[in-house]
């Protein structure tokens, strides 16, 4: 005799799946999907680094914002090419359109000394972090 395991949600999960089959969304052919650039995030040192890839981004295309409220939002537009014939394509999965990525910055970072540079298609954001006053240990006499 077999124990199958019991799961509440299981006929929940098949409908939405059901569900999902059925209203599948798949954009019309030729159309041109949404470009979202990948990005990698490290924290070094002395500053924390953003690296966004934009293969086919013009420098000038690219918006690196800090917002009041320390929001850096790194925006764009890839542009389609103009001299594209579609009937040269037998299939074309490049993506264009606007792109924005927004990131809180933390308590630490020192937003106004914040510096973008754009090489071989790489966006790379430099945030400084901000320089702590260490203050030395010392003994308070309870009285």
């Amino acid at each position: 005799m077999f124990l199958t395991k019991y799961d509440p949600f299981k006929e929940l999960k098949d409908f939405e799946d059901r569900f999902k089959d059925a209203f599948k969304i798949t954009p019309p052919e030729g159309a041109l999907t949404a470009f979202s650039p990948s990005v990698n995030t490290r924290e070094g040192e002395f500053a924390y680094h953003i690296e966004v890839d934009l293969p086919g981004v013009k420098k000038e295309d690219i918006h690196v914002d800090v917002s009041e409220d320390n929001v850096l939002t790194i925006s764009g537009e890839r542009k389609t090419k103009e001299e594209v014939k579609e009937k040269d394509y037998y299939k074309c999965e490049s993506s264009y359109g606007k792109f924005s990525r927004s990131f809180t910055l933390p308590s630490n970072a020192d937003a106004e000394s914040i510096s973008a540079n754009s090489e071989d298609a790489v966006l790379e954001v430099v945030i400084p972090k901000l320089k702590e006053a260490k203050t030395a240990s010392r003994k308070i006499a309870v009285k």
